[in-house]
């Protein structure tokens, strides 16, 4: 079966992440004292103990999910004949994700994987005071109608799709009142739900770009080579493997749309049937069938998903 591996994005942490990899796996502990190591911090400590509120932190949020999803590609490659070229046509990862798929395809080391996101979580936090930005989810609407609320909604504003995840499910993100007005519009045209996300900054909008200014200059200073599996890049929906197309790529996911939704599809017209995702929680191999029905999608994240897959392959 052709298969791309999928790595997950924000949202995806909690209390215990890691920790059963952790226990059973001493690549996996290894995995993690590198970054920390690397982060001069003990986040495993973190991920696996909490408090919930720190580990939340988009600066914690975001190495923490690349551990985890890069222990587990460790793993998979100490306990059977696992090779991610061979076993895979594509990587690609959602929003913060999308390191993950390049540290797996060797494009970062682990120790600069952990930097670059540390540096990305703190960014984007300081981007935009507390309170000035916002985000909501709108269930049961495509990326065009979404793109319409939004642009009704800015008077001047920003406001703007930031992740059209598929599953008619498009998140809207910018200022907090032209947010809140998308929420009155989305109800008036009978959009089935509009949420609001409980998240610190307004991600993925044009707010975003003193963060973007930030990684623009830390991605310039780290080493990257080809991926051995080409990503699929959420800016644009397509394959790509050449390292400075990468750099620029990281850079304009800041601000622009997580295509997740375009993504999923080409990799699927480009003969991929299964998304295996990689690391914490279900999210993206849930979302898989609700893009395409014809897609399998499963998630491996435990040392049972681990001895299941490798059986699997």
């Amino acid at each position: 079966m052709t298969r791309a591996f999928v790595f997950p994005g924000q949202g995806s942490q909690a209390v215990g992440m890691g920790r059963e990899l952790a226990e059973a796996f001493p690549v996996a502990r290894q995995l993690f004292q590198e970054v920390d190591d690397a982060l001069s911090q003990n986040l495993s400590a973190l991920m696996f103990e909490g408090p919930e509120d720190q580990l939340t932190l988009t600066e914690n949020a975001q190495p923490a999910l690349m551990a985890v999803s890069l222990a587990v590609v460790r793993v998979l490659e100490a306990e059977g004949t696992f090779e991610l070229a061979k076993a895979a046509t594509f990587v690609a990862g959602h929003s913060l994700g999308e390191y993950s798929a390049l540290a797996a395809a060797g494009t970062f080391s682990v120790a600069d994987t952990a930097r670059l996101l540390k540096i990305r979580g703190q960014a984007m936090q300081k981007a935009v005071p507390v309170g000035v930005g916002a985000m909501a989810a709108l269930l049961g609407s495509e990326l065009e109608q979404a793109r319409e609320i939004a642009a009704l909604a800015a008077e001047g504003e920003v406001c703007e799709a930031a992740n059209d995840n598929g599953g008619s499910q498009v998140v809207l993100s910018g200022h907090k009142a032209a947010v809140d007005r998308a929420i009155k519009i989305a109800a008036e045209k009978g959009i089935k739900r509009a949420i609001p996300l409980p998240v610190s900054a307004p991600f993925h909008c044009a707010l975003m770009q003193p963060a973007a200014d930030a990684m623009q200059d830390a991605l310039a200073e780290v080493v990257m080579k080809a991926p051995r599996v080409p990503l699929v890049a959420n800016v644009t929906a397509a394959k790509v493997t050449d390292p400075a197309d990468i750099r620029d790529l990281l850079v304009r996911q800041v601000t622009g749309t997580v295509r997740w939704r375009e993504s999923v599809l080409f990799m699927k017209a480009e003969g991929v049937a299964s998304l295996v995702e990689l690391g914490s929680g279900k999210v993206l191999g849930g979302l898989a069938k609700r893009i395409d029905k014809e897609l399998s999608g499963s998630s491996v994240g435990a040392p049972a998903d681990i001895e299941a897959f490798l059986k699997s392959l």
